[in-house]
């Protein structure tokens, strides 16, 4: 094995070991908001989201640290209210553990194709637009401009 082979395996053993750490990360904290929302502060709480601090306006990813805790409090309904993709965010979590687990303990590739490929990144972006665009006209919709200047920090 070469000094340049040696670098690209400890840098994938390392990319690998961050993605785990990311998804369990991802996993452990609503799980903790969500044994610290006895009292349903979560459903009144600023968000902390720059995007929406700054315009009032929710970002495509608002709403699903709220959705990953109403999920894990068992409220379907309220996770998917919070956030359409917030079951699919805790199955992608959870399989990437695994299969990066698997793949650090018999030194194997086995999602790359799928990881790697551009058309199924552009599908899910095209999705997430499209989902981003309907929760912003149904934002708009429900709230006047007092409202939102509300969820800002200029209010």
């Amino acid at each position: 094995m070469t000094s340049t082979d040696y670098i690209n395996k400890s840098i994938r053993i390392r990319r690998k070991i961050y993605g785990i750490a990311g998804a369990l990360i991802t996993l452990a904290v609503p799980f903790f908001l969500m044994q610290h929302n006895a009292d349903h502060h979560l459903d009144t709480a600023q968000s902390l989201c720059p995007f929406k601090l700054l315009t009032g306006f929710p970002c495509p990813g608002c709403g699903i640290t709220k959705s990953l805790v109403y999920l894990y409090d068992g409220n379907l309904y309220k996770s998917l209210y919070y956030h359409i993709f917030g079951p699919f965010v805790i199955l992608f979590c959870v399989v990437t553990v695994f299969v990066l687990s698997a793949e650090l303990a018999t030194e194997k590739e086995y999602f790359n194709k799928w990881l790697y490929n551009r058309k199924l990144a552009v599908v899910l972006g095209i999705t997430l637009a499209v989902y981003h665009s309907v929760r912003l006209v149904y934002f708009v919709m429900e709230h006047n401009w007092d409202d939102v200047l509300k969820q800002s920090i200029w209010k």
